[in-house]
C-alpha cells in the first residue's frame, strides 16, 4: 500500500503544485494555458511518436482493447444519462452532459503520467492504442447526442452524422496527437529507427510531458470549482472514479486481456473527468457548472480512487 501510495500521490500532489502557484498568484493562469499548449502540440505527441515507433505488439489486436475500454464507457453513460435525467429531473441536453462528465476521462494529463509511474513503459502501449481512437469516439458520440437533445427541446435544426463526422475529421486530421500516433506508426510498420541525436532530443522532450501535463492542468483548475450542481456532480464524479473502472475492469477480463493492459486500461478510466466535458458544455451554452463541479471533485477525490483502483490490480 505505501509503495502504490508514493507512486500515486506525487501525480495528484504535481497537480496541486500548478493550482497553488495560481492560487497564490506566484504566475498566471495563462502560463498554464501556454504550458498546456507545449503538452499537447509537443512534449505528448512525441512520447506517443516515441512509444509506437518502439513498440512490441507481440500480435495483440486492439479491438478487444477498444471493446473493453468503451464497453464500460457505455455503461457508465447511460447511467449517468437516466440519473440526470429521471433521479434528478434535468432535461436531456443535461443528461448528455453527465454521461460526458462520467465517461470521460482525462487521458493526456493524467492518465498518461499515471500510467508511465505504475505500469512502466509497457503501459504506454495499450494507452496509446486507446488514444488513437478516444478523442475522436467521444467527441463524435457527445456532439450528436447534444445536437439531438437541443433538436428534441428546442426544435433547433439538427446538423447530419456525416456532415458532423467529416467536420470532426478534418479537426482531427491537424491534431498533433494524431500526427504523433501516425508518425510513430509509419515509423514502426517500416523498421525505421531514429538517428542518436534525434532520439536524443525526442527522449528529453518526451520525458516533461507527464510532469508539465500536471502542473498545467493544476493551474488550469483555478477556473472551474464547484458552482452548484453538487448532488447530480457528486454522482456523475462517483461514476467516474468508481463505475467506469468496475466496468472496464469486468469487461477487461471477460476478453481475456493481458494484465499489464487491463492494468493501463483500469488507471486510465479511474483517473479524474477530462477537460473537454466543459469543451462540450461551452460549444452547446449548458451544463457548464455540472462539467466544472465533476472535475473538480474527481480531481480533488482522484487520489483516493486511483490509489484504491492500483491497491486491487496489485501495481
Amino acid at each position: 500500500m505505501s509503495a502504490i501510495i508514493f507512486d500515486v500521490l506525487p501525480i495528484f500532489i504535481m497537480i496541486l503544485i500548478g493550482w497553488l502557484t495560481v492560487k497564490l498568484r506566484v504566475m498566471k493562469a495563462e502560463i498554464g494555458d501556454a504550458l498546456s499548449e507545449f503538452v499537447f502540440k509537443i512534449a505528448v505527441p512525441l512520447l506517443l511518436f516515441r512509444t509506437i515507433a518502439a513498440a512490441e505488439f507481440h500480435g495483440a489486436s486492439p479491438f478487444r482493447l477498444w471493446i473493453a475500454y468503451f464497453s464500460g464507457v457505455a455503461v457508465t453513460w447511460i447511467a449517468a444519462h437516466l440519473a440526470a435525467t429521471r433521479f434528478f429531473g434535468r432535461d436531456d441536453r443535461i443528461g448528455v452532459l453527465a454521461g460526458v462528465s462520467s465517461a470521460f476521462a482525462n487521458t493526456i494529463f493524467i492518465g498518461l503520467p499515471l500510467v508511465q509511474r505504475t505500469v512502466g513503459d509497457k503501459g504506454l502501449v495499450p494507452l496509446s492504442i486507446l488514444i488513437a481512437v478516444h478523442l475522436p469516439v467521444m467527441m463524435i458520440i457527445g456532439t450528436i447526442m447534444m445536437e439531438r437533445a437541443e433538436h428534441k427541446i428546442s426544435g433547433k435544426q439538427e446538423r447530419s452524422i456525416a456532415k458532423l463526422v467529416r467536420q470532426i475529421a478534418q479537426n482531427l486530421v491537424r491534431n498533433p496527437l494524431v500526427i504523433g500516433l501516425a508518425g510513430g506508426s509509419a515509423m514502426h510498420l517500416l523498421g525505421l529507427t531514429m538517428p542518436g541525436p534525434v532520439e536524443s532530443i525526442v527522449d528529453q522532450i518526451a520525458g516533461v510531458a507527464g510532469p508539465v501535463a500536471l502542473i498545467s492542468l493544476g493551474m488550469a483548475l483555478e477556473k472551474y470549482g464547484i458552482s452548484g450542481n453538487a448532488g447530480i456532480a457528486s454522482v456523475t464524479a462517483g461514476f467516474k472514479l468508481l463505475l467506469l473502472p468496475a466496468c472496464v475492469w469486468t469487461a477487461s477480463h471477460l476478453v481475456g486481456l493481458a494484465s499489464d493492459w487491463t492494468a493501463a486500461l483500469v488507471l486510465i478510466s479511474s483517473v479524474p473527468t477530462g477537460v473537454n466535458a466543459w469543451l462540450i458544455a461551452n460549444r452547446f451554452g449548458v451544463g457548464h457548472s455540472l462539467a466544472a463541479s465533476t472535475i473538480t471533485l474527481t480531481t480533488a477525490l482522484g487520489a483516493i480512487s486511483v490509489s484504491f483502483w492500483a491497491l486491487l490490480l496489485g501495481v
